[in-house]
């Protein structure tokens, strides 16, 4: 055992103490944690619920209803990451580290004021870089509280890598910060030193296995200290196959045994268009799949966040959406921008009834399943533009969300990115083949429409194409099919099979080979 392990070892029982009191109090009737991404109002004491109910990163839920912003106040940073290049005005770039445009504080707080009166629905505002905020204190909270004098409402977050944040912890708390994002790749440091060529620390810069351990420790010591003020903690952590893949079920335990509310484990980004050391020297990135089944490996104690989109350092709108175009500020400067108050709480209120519409749907669905038990847990595609409904065309989709069904409903699992099938009113035929392999793992893919073209190749590809159920609920329909389908499976109209690359479903769906 290492000593960083050896540490963990001596630290878990009484650090556990203080997770069970603010991190995650309630657990589901199979005993999983239920305090993060898919927790729901009755599983959480009110005064977090109020913190997470309207976040669409700390709410899987809300991201349906919600959307964040972003602004670029923070170029500088404090240490080098291999997996990162922080680029400006790569307006087609969509990762985090790049903007097309750096803010002064005033620039970015009357850009909040005009995004939260365009779209109502803005919830959150994040500070996230393109750098690390807190290598920029003075712009970093001088911008949080120019927007906290005026909108009061908005959630106020913020991402660092944490090698500054036990300064800064104080700071945080006076300034109503009630959200932190930590980015924790490792917690020992010969991992580390694969991961982070420099950290600069105390005017000198320092690398290798030393720059590693100094980051580990200031990293877990931030996040006890965030805990302990009682301010909800995210922790995302880059999964790097052969690296820090393993790794990181021990880094699941050592941050929930620190009290983290929330796990957010990220695929590499590494192309090699995009300058990194592991985009240059061939790092490949994690499968869907690989990335699932370590999610899946650390869901427990800890929640695990699976819709991350890993937005920009500008991004605004919803999850997986992206309208910084409409707010540069050069626009922003010439908006007549009046916050509202009671105009967006007023919008709130007709969003929470959408919201409770489809808990409801949801549960009514349910009740037709309950008692039932099936070991049976296919996955689906969902093509969607939020507000938690099927009402996306197959040909439009710049992503699927995918479902897991079992007879306890749907549980989000993740979502896949793909290349839109629809360029000018035709369907490009090579893009069809990399979303049905990007999909291969699904049973269904639910649409609101779809061409005759796609869905005989889907077909083909053992994938059921459904869109009985545009426009409703995804859960209350996911479950519908799902019900049909066990049905199908019992009477042996179908056989079910676990599908992956090559897995099919014999009976209804046929496979093409």
């Amino acid at each position: 055992m290492n000593a960083v392990a050896a540490k963990d070892a001596v630290d878990s029982s009484e650090m556990l103490a203080i997770a069970e009191h603010k991190g995650c109090p309630t657990a589901d009737r199979s005993g999983k944690a239920t305090c993060g991404s898919q927790a729901s109002q009755r599983d959480l004491p009110t005064e977090i619920w109020e913190k997470v109910k309207d976040h669409p990163c700390y709410s899987e839920e809300a991201h349906h209803h919600y959307a964040r912003m972003h602004v670029a106040v923070a170029p500088a940073c404090n240490i080098q990451c291999n997996y990162c290049n922080r680029k400006y005005d790569c307006a087609n770039e969509s990762r985090p580290g790049v903007v097309s445009e750096r803010l002064t504080p005033e620039q970015a707080a009357r850009k909040v004021f005009a995004v939260a009166t365009s779209i109502p629905q803005m919830t959150v505002l994040g500070i996230a870089g393109p750098g690390d905020p807190l290598a920029n204190p003075d712009k970093t909270f001088k911008t949080f509280d120019l927007v906290a004098e005026v909108a009061p409402d908005i959630k106020l977050c913020l991402s660092t890598n944490g090698l500054a944040l036990p300064d800064y912890v104080d700071a945080i708390a006076r300034s109503s910060i009630d959200h932190v994002t930590i980015t924790i790749n490792m917690i020992d440091p010969e991992i580390g030193a694969e991961i982070y060529p420099w950290v600069f620390f105390n005017h000198k810069r320092y690398t290798g296995r030393e720059a590693a351990k100094i980051l580990t420790d200031r990293q877990l010591q931030g996040l006890k200290m965030l805990n302990e003020r009682g301010i909800l903690c995210k922790i995302n952590s880059v999964m790097i196959p052969g690296i820090n893949d393993q790794h990181l079920v021990e880094v699941n335990k050592a941050v929930k045994s620190r009290g983290a509310f929330l796990h957010n484990i990220m695929p590499l980004i590494s192309a090699r268009e995009h300058g990194t050391v592991f985009g240059l020297n061939g790092q490949r990135c994690p499968t869907a799949q690989e990335l699932k089944a370590l999610q899946d490996a650390c869901e427990g104690q800890t929640s695990m966040m699976r819709h991350c989109r890993q937005c920009r350092a500008d991004a605004v709108g919803l999850l997986g959406e992206d309208r910084s175009a409409e707010f540069t500020i050069e626009k922003v400067m010439t908006m007549d921008v009046k916050y509202n108050l009671e105009m967006r709480k007023a919008y709130h209120a007709k969003v929470e009834d959408e919201r409770a519409a489809k808990i409801a749907a949801r549960q009514e669905e349910l009740a037709e399943i309950a008692g039932e038990t099936s070991e049976i847990t296919p996955l689906v595609a969902v093509a969607t533009k939020g507000s938690g409904l099927i009402n996306e065309h197959f040909g439009h989709a710049k992503e699927f969300q995918v479902y897991e069904l079992s007879t306890s409903g749907a549980k989000f699992v993740g979502h896949r990115r793909v290349d839109v099938y629809c360029q000018d009113g035709y369907g490009e035929e090579d893009r069809l083949a990399t979303i049905i392999r990007a999909i291969s793992d699904c049973h269904a893919v639910f649409v609101a429409k779809i061409g005759g073209c796609p869905k005989s190749n889907l077909i083909k590809a053992g994938i059921e194409p459904v869109d009985q159920y545009a426009h409703e609920f995804i859960e209350k329909a996911a479950i519908a099919w799902f019900r049909s389908y066990l049905d199908k499976v019992e009477s042996g109209e179908i056989q079910h099979v676990k599908r992956g690359d090559a897995a099919i479903r014999q009976g209804a769906l046929i496979s093409a080979a």
